[in-house]
């Protein structure tokens, strides 16, 4: 099992960048499929961005494409997720995800959760 810890949310005004970062401890890093999700106040949890164990294939929701950019670091043990051009309606606790296996846009495989970062983005 997993262990994530997500750090780098902020307060930022709408056009500015945020760089999230999760450090996983715990199991083998290179093996598990990483992903982001994002819950916003009085909405259901949705997938934002994930990388494949080893292919780093990317995925992206529609929302973000072209604005998000996960990548990862198996030496650290470290997935990012880079953040331009946020928009007030990217306000949400962002969370990163662990999965060994199946689809990686579907909560239901990721099966290790880290706690959250809060991402503010004014107006």
């Amino acid at each position: 099992q997993a262990q994530l810890k997500e750090s780098g949310g902020q307060l930022v005004q709408a056009g500015g960048s945020l760089r999230l970062s999760c450090a996983a401890s715990g199991g083998t890093f290179s093996n598990y499929n990483m992903a982001w999700f994002r819950q916003a106040p009085g909405k259901e949890r949705e997938f934002v961005a994930a990388i494949a164990s080893w292919t780093m294939s990317t995925y992206y929701a529609a929302s973000v494409r072209g604005r998000f950019t996960i990548s990862r670091d198996n030496a650290k043990n470290t997935v990012y997720l880079q953040m331009d051009s946020l928009k007030p309606d990217d306000t949400a606790v962002y969370a990163c995800a662990a999965a060994s296996r199946g689809s990686l846009t579907i909560e239901l495989n990721y099966d290790n959760w880290g706690q959250g970062t809060q991402v503010t983005v004014s107006s």
